[in-house]
């Protein structure tokens, strides 16, 4: 007893009509991929014209002025800032690492580094050197009068 057919009798082979999975299943062709195996009508389609994607912060107006910059982990930066991309990538130039001490608090020394270019992901802070903005909360005397 056998259970395995050999051509003829009854259809079933790959290309019948019956049931096969030969072109004459639904007329799809290639399984419904189309011409060069891109999808149906890929070819005649264009790119979608997407807007120029801007930077979260706009860091032009600190293009040649000194910039503090805090790392994850706990390095701290100060140099003048000669560019940056969309990425946040920074370059800067005349950089000295303010260093720390065990506890992590910042001393008075610090190491030059020189030209330095700093990855996006891992800066924490970026803040302008030398501008100092009024505590509200420190001056005027108090709140409740």
């Amino acid at each position: 007893m056998s259970f395995v057919r050999r051509g003829g009798g009854g259809g079933g082979g790959a290309g019948a009509t019956r049931g096969g999975r030969g072109e004459a299943r639904g007329g799809r062709g290639g399984g419904g991929r189309g011409v060069g195996g891109r999808g149906r009508g890929a070819g005649d389609r264009q790119p979608a014209e997407r807007p120029k994607r801007e930077a979260i912060l706009d860091l032009i107006k600190f293009q040649d002025e000194q910039i503090r910059v805090k790392f994850a982990g706990g390095r701290e930066i100060v140099g003048i800032l000669k560019g940056y991309d969309q990425l946040m990538n920074l370059v800067l130039d005349e950089v000295s690492e303010i260093l720390h001490d065990a506890e992590g608090r910042a001393t008075d020394q610090s190491r030059e580094l020189g030209l330095v270019v700093a990855r996006g992901p891992v800066l924490l802070l970026i803040s302008p050197q030398g501008e100092e903005i009024e505590n509200p909360f420190t001056t005027g005397g108090n709140a409740n009068e």
